[in-house]
């Protein structure tokens, strides 16, 4: 037989994640850092929902194709619109800046959108990770002990801080959402966990973290 007859392809998942949150939060930023590793100081704010594409090597024999929705917030003309981008997501990003408080508390009005329109298959919320970004800011407006308390009376799977501008917990936060929903796969998810998505660093929390390493 020949040799390559015998190799297949990886098996690919394909998963849409959503990412949603205050206007000038930093999800455009987020997304490019973690798509091109590049950051710009003048993006334009988003009109409508934008898209890329990241493909992951989750392990050995899996690789993951995130579809992003980068959606608009603070738009009327563009809030009717939220139950078609939400459609069919499989994880959901809701970041806040840390130096601007009522993102932090609107953050509570994002998570209850989506759980109001959005679900997995068995009727179950999508898993949701709370990121509170620009911890390379100084003059935080959010402390960390008041985070960890939110993120767990309002069912996120788990949060941490981030810095689109340096590169901070970006691909250890998407790698941790990634691992979430492959766990919740209700199709292959068992046959294919894995204990190699170990996070460098402080991981996306269920506790207070020593801060940002920026």
């Amino acid at each position: 037989m020949d040799l390559y007859s015998e190799i297949s392809p990886a098996p690919e998942k394909l998963f849409k994640v959503i990412i949603i949150g205050d206007p000038t939060v930093g999800k455009t930023s987020f997304v490019q850092r973690y798509v091109q590793n590049a950051y710009k100081r003048d993006y334009k704010g988003t009109v409508g929902v934008d898209f890329a594409l990241k493909v992951v090597k989750w392990s050995e024999t899996r690789t993951v194709k995130l579809q992003l929705w980068d959606i608009a917030a603070g738009q009327e003309r563009f809030t009717w619109m939220t139950r078609v981008y939400y459609k069919d997501a499989h994880g959901c990003v809701i970041m806040f800046d840390l130096t601007n408080r009522n993102s932090f508390v609107n953050t509570l009005k994002w998570k209850r959108d989506v759980d109001s329109k959005c679900s997995l298959a068995d009727g179950s919320p999508i898993p949701c990770i709370l990121l509170a970004n620009k911890c390379d800011m100084q003059h935080r407006q959010v402390d960390q002990t008041e985070i960890n308390e939110f993120f767990k009376e309002h069912n996120f799977v788990g949060w941490t801080e981030t810095s689109a501008k340096e590169g901070t917990m970006v691909n250890d936060s998407m790698m941790f959402l990634v691992d979430i929903m492959m766990q919740q796969d209700v199709a292959e998810g068992a046959a294919f966990l894995s204990d190699s998505l170990k996070l460098a660093g402080p991981r996306p929390h269920t506790r207070p973290h020593n801060g940002c390493s920026c």
